[in-house]
């Protein structure tokens, strides 16, 4: 297999590590949107959010919840965003599921992450159509 998140894990490529336990691996974003700026990763190799096991994707979150409050006690981050890209069109580049931790400032010059779109009201009908479709 070739993916560049098992060689972090593994040690094969350097990493910034930030944290680490049985399931889980923290270590610093390369190309950071914002000071700060981490990926958590689960240890075992899944490709996304469709395909990780339930025990990896729970030990994710909880590790990203750990480091959202570590940048926010640390690095006195005003907000955290928490981000997961899954499918090439949603932005995914590394396909091994990860977790995007992203501090957010209001000191614009520690975070350079914009909001990409525009939140407008939708459709109402089409909103409770869509709903309808997707309710289990």
């Amino acid at each position: 297999m070739d993916c560049l998140f098992c060689a972090i894990v593994a040690g094969d490529i350097p990493s910034a590590k930030v944290y680490e336990d049985d399931l889980t691996y923290a270590f610093m974003d390369i190309s950071p949107a914002s000071e700060g700026h981490l990926i958590v990763v689960p240890k075992r190799h899944s490709k996304d959010v469709l395909e990780i096991a339930d025990e990896d994707l729970a030990a994710v979150v909880t590790t990203g919840k750990r480091m959202a409050q570590r940048v926010t006690d640390v690095l006195g981050a005003d907000g955290v965003n928490l981000l997961n890209n899954r499918g090439e069109h949603a932005w995914q580049t590394v396909f091994h599921f990860h977790l995007h931790v992203i501090p957010r400032y209001a000191d614009a010059s520690r975070d350079n992450l914009r909001l990409p779109w525009t939140p407008t009201p939708g459709d109402m009908d089409a909103i409770q159509a869509t709903g309808a479709r997707l309710a289990l």
